[in-house]
């Protein structure tokens, strides 16, 4: 990363895992670990872990995210939860577009496009996931793909509003196998992330950007993939619920 540009950003995704009572106990443990964290740190949690996520980061460097949010306002989507609802509560960030959204629940990039205008609507600052599969990078395709999820993701979006836009790239076969790209697979990628963002917007806009790896990052592979010039820090899944393993990534992003 480069701090003279940009300041990282290590988000935790803790997917569908932990009680509120078990996640009280997580945060309790995580908050003096991360306290003098010299980047951003936020966690986002399951729907019912976010009153208790907010009351026990209150007052803490530690910020509050969501998995997901419907591109709606309101009306007859049973099961599913609103930006405007989130944002009353005080949740600041929603993650959007995951891959595991895409392969089990329909999400489709054009779906990823409206919950993202949703959630920039009402003033919650979007991580827009993007990524190939395996194949499509045996294909010789992840370019390709990475520039078509991103701009439909990005249709609408001006320059200003991007200052509330994070995107991580997450390479669908390394999430959650233990597989990982090499510190210079995942900055190519950013790097390319990052071009495009100039392309689209403008130069200034993307030396600002913040673009996170989030393909399987852990407390042993952090320090090497933060140390690339494009990666802004993480989305990270399965070490954000280890509350050192979590820290270790943000001793890592705060070098």
């Amino acid at each position: 990363m480069n701090k003279a540009l940009r300041k990282a950003v290590i988000a935790g995704n803790w997917k569908m895992n932990k009680t509120p009572s078990e996640a009280k106990a997580l945060i309790t443990e995580l908050k003096p670990l991360v306290a003098n964290a010299d980047c951003d740190v936020v966690i986002c949690v399951p729907y019912v872990d976010l009153q208790v996520a907010l009351e026990e980061t209150a007052g803490t460097n530690i910020h509050v995210g969501a998995e997901n949010c419907h591109w709606a306002t309101n009306g007859a989507f049973t099961g599913e939860v609103a930006a405007p609802m989130l944002k009353e509560m005080g949740v600041e960030y929603v993650v959007i577009g995951h891959s595991e959204r895409r392969q089990y629940f329909g999400e489709t990039d054009d779906t990823v496009r409206d919950r993202t205008r949703a959630a920039l609507d009402n003033g919650l600052k979007v991580i827009l996931c993007v990524g190939e599969t395996l194949e499509q990078r045996e294909k010789n395709i992840t370019f390709e793909t990475i520039a078509i999820q991103t701009k439909i993701a990005l249709t609408g979006v001006s320059e200003a509003e991007l200052e509330n836009v994070i995107i991580a790239y997450e390479p669908v076969w390394a999430i959650g196998t233990g597989k990982t790209a090499t510190d210079e697979q995942a900055n190519e990628v950013n790097h390319f992330i990052r071009t495009l963002i100039a392309d689209l917007y403008s130069k200034e806009a993307a030396d600002k950007f913040v673009v996170q790896y989030g393909g399987s990052m852990n407390a042993g592979n952090a320090e090497g993939l933060v140390a690339q010039e494009d990666i802004d820090g993480g989305l990270i899944g399965g070490a954000s619920l280890k509350p050192a393993d979590f820290a270790k990534i943000v001793e890592a992003a705060s070098k």
